[in-house]
């Protein structure tokens, strides 16, 4: 098996099992395919890796599996290196939120062992396409969590008239506007009010940021819609983002987004369950008098 990773700098104290999961894919005698700035991260850690291949772009990324190690933000630049590829990621936990990268350090084994043996599951994951008059983030126009067009930070609030399929929807008056997939709805959606939706939903969250009209509230609609866009405000520019990814553009760019036409497959493990996934990270049930 052909298995490429990608990955961030981490802590000393995640040396160990970054360390053994080379150990355990030399040991499976994988062909290892790294990215590589990562591949001078681990060189600097003392990581032995054994023999590899690198990669830099996401024309060079040809595997039949990809190791995300890090946290949320990792596999989200994961994604954007596989792309139209959809080649299975597995996210293995060496980061703080652990939405998306749900493998921990004590599944190492267990986990890397199903794979191998082929006993996992493709859980299918909706993006967001961002459609624009402009070239925008150099061909990699779409997002696992969200689209976000918020103001700049020294500039006033902004008024982003947003219609679907066409139809006047509303003028948000507000710090900025969300279009979240169900993925995202974990994210800066729910920290801005939006409902969590379940990764099978097939839908998108248009949550508001910091609305002016208190009567504004978060609306789910379905995937099948585009969402379009018309921003003004006092600034002549704004920023746009697609997850950890943002531009500025300049007032009266056309903007709109859709569901993208490819899916990322996440690799679901025997026994994940993204319900205990949602009541551990989000404490709920968590009660100090227990």
């Amino acid at each position: 098996m052909k298995i490429a990773i990608h990955g961030r700098d981490f802590k000393s104290v995640y040396i160990p099992s970054v360390q053994l999961i080379f150990n355990k894919l030399q040991k499976y005698g994988t062909e290892l395919l790294l990215n590589q700035g990562y591949a001078s991260i681990l060189q600097k850690n003392g990581i032995e890796t054994g023999p590899h291949h690198l990669f830099n772009t996401r024309h060079e990324l040809d595997a039949d599996l990809v190791i995300s190690l890090g946290g949320d933000g990792t596999l989200l630049e994961t994604v954007t290196y596989v792309a139209e590829k959809e080649t299975p990621i597995l996210g293995i936990n060496i980061g703080r939120l652990g939405f998306l990268a749900t493998t921990s350090n004590d599944q190492i084994d267990s986990a890397l062992a199903q794979v191998m043996e082929g006993y996992y599951e493709h859980d299918c994951r909706t993006l967001v396409r961002l459609e624009s008059d402009c070239n925008l983030f150099q061909g990699l126009n779409f997002g696992l969590n969200e689209f976000t067009i918020l103001k700049r930070d020294t500039s006033s609030m902004i008024v982003v008239h947003t219609y679907i399929d066409g139809e006047y929807l509303n003028s948000y008056w507000a710090d900025g506007l969300i279009v979240a997939t169900p993925t995202g709805s974990t994210g800066y959606s729910l920290s801005c009010g939006g409902p969590v939706v379940l990764p099978d939903s097939k839908n998108f969250i248009i949550s508001p940021v910091s609305p002016h009209n208190l009567n504004v509230r978060p609306m789910v609609v379905s995937d099948t819609s585009v969402i379009s866009f018309e921003i003004e405000g006092r600034s002549n520019n704004f920023l746009v983002s697609l997850d950890s990814r943002s531009e500025t553009v300049d007032a009266g760019v056309q903007l709109a987004v859709r569901k993208e036409d490819f899916q990322v497959k996440l690799v679901k493990l025997n026994g994940y369950n993204f319900l205990n996934t949602l009541r551990s990270k989000l404490n709920w049930g968590y009660d100090i008098r227990n």
